[in-house]
């Protein structure tokens, strides 16, 4: 199954910060045990890509995105790594043709209908808004379902969704997924509080099912 399939069936993607390689086949393990064999793993830190060559490399059944692609050059070493999906925070048009190139799943960032012109223009459909909430949320999404709805682009936002507001996103049917990491976040990481991560991975799918 394509990763986007995976991420539009699933309805959640875990963004994890993950600042020592130790972490991450306690994470991996984490979010399988509460039903989710996806994560995307910001380039943020040192540890980035050994940290995915180790989930991919013990954990072949969980899809391993790459989040905060800033740099077209970076893209032949996710391939070769086996990395499932990318993510960019904006509409890099450097990286978003090396992606087209060499064909690999990249979902570009975007927050004006400018924006999402020129994603759709180069081809990508499924496109990140961020940052969520800071750009207007579920108000702005519903704004931009008016004259894109129609044409198949679908968003998954990210930065500032929760718990709280989730149910809000997932209801829109322009919305594929979302991206989150209160169930992952970086303090629970570094502090291994792996069952914790558990239940809230439960629970962020238990709401993400409720909503599809």
């Amino acid at each position: 199954m394509h990763a986007f399939e995976v991420i539009e069936k699933l309805r959640v993607v875990p963004v994890a910060v993950i600042e020592q390689v130790e972490s991450a086949l306690p994470l991996a393990e984490a979010l399988l045990e509460g039903g989710l064999n996806l994560i995307e793993v910001t380039l943020r830190t040192e540890a980035a890509f050994e940290t995915i060559g180790a989930i991919r490399s013990s954990y072949p059944e969980m899809i391993v995105g790459a989040g905060t692609i800033l740099d077209a050059g970076v893209l032949s070493r996710l391939v070769d790594l086996g990395v499932g999906f990318g993510v960019s925070p904006g509409l890099n048009r450097s990286v978003a043709e090396e992606a087209q190139r060499v064909g690999f799943p990249l979902t570009p960032g975007v927050i004006t209908p400018t924006e999402v012109e020129r994603a759709r223009a180069m081809g990508f459909n499924r496109l990140k808004f961020f940052p969520a909430e800071a750009s207007g949320g579920v108000k702005m999404l519903k704004a931009l379902a008016g004259p894109y709805g129609h044409t198949g682009i679908r968003f998954i936002p990210t930065g500032g969704i929760n718990l709280g507001n989730a149910a809000d996103y997932l209801s829109l049917p322009i919305v594929a997924a979302i991206g989150g990491s209160w169930f992952v976040d970086k303090k629970l990481i570094n502090d291994g509080k792996y069952t914790e991560i558990t239940r809230l991975t439960r629970e962020a799918m238990s709401l993400a099912a409720g909503n599809s």
